[in-house]
Formats: structure tokens, C-alpha cells, sequence
């Protein structure tokens, strides 16, 4: 069964930097494409980020050149590197991975950023 813990979630000033963590245990396959998504209090989910089994990046504009979306295939974990964080990039930030044409979720974690 596959299972993803998603991690490094926190308090941060704004300016400052986060990289969350999605790993994915439970299975032999490697992750295909994967995507980050944010919900915050009173808004729709956001799409922020996503990459591609050949490793191609695309972000939302609200992140661009501030956010970026990795992927460790050995470790079978996908990563996203937040710098000059904004209060408005508070929010819960869930992980999505296609493995073998199933999609996973991650937990979500909270960023939260002071200003």
C-alpha cells in the first residue's frame, strides 16, 4: 500500500525559506508526475507546481522564480524548495503523485508565513 508523508511544514518569516518534502513509501515503482497544491483559509485550491516523470517544471505565477519543484527518484521523493516566502503563500500544501496511473495525497502541512 502505498503511503506519502509529507514534511517541513512551519512558521517563517516573511523573505525567509521552506522545502517541504513528499515521500512516498509502499512500493516498488517510482513516482511518475507529481504536483504540489496549497489551499488557504477561504480561497479555492491552488495548483502551485508540478513536474513530470522526464523532469519538466511548470509553476502557478504567483510562484514563479520563487518556488521549485525537484525530484529525487532514488529516494522516491518530491521536493519543493520555497524562498522569499509572502504571507500570502500561507496555506496548507498537499502533495499529488501519479505511480503506476494512480493518484496519491499527502496529508497536507502548514506554512505559514509572518509578516
Amino acid at each position: 500500500q502505498v503511503q506519502l508523508v509529507e514534511s517541513g511544514g512551519g512558521l517563517v518569516q516573511a523573505g525567509g525559506s521552506l522545502t517541504l518534502s513528499c515521500a512516498a513509501s509502499g512500493t516498488a515503482f517510482t513516482i511518475n508526475a507529481a504536483a504540489w497544491y496549497r489551499l488557504a483559509p477561504g480561497k479555492q485550491r491552488e495548483l502551485v507546481a508540478t513536474i513530470t516523470s522526464g523532469g519538466i517544471t511548470n509553476y502557478a505565477d504567483s510562484v514563479k522564480g520563487r518556488f521549485t519543484i525537484s525530484r529525487d527518484n532514488a529516494r522516491n521523493t518530491v521536493y519543493l524548495q520555497m524562498n522569499s516566502l509572502k504571507p500570502e503563500d500561507t496555506a496548507v500544501y498537499y502533495c499529488a503523485i501519479v505511480i503506476v496511473r494512480i493518484e496519491y495525497w499527502g496529508q497536507g502541512t502548514q506554512v505559514t508565513v509572518s509578516s
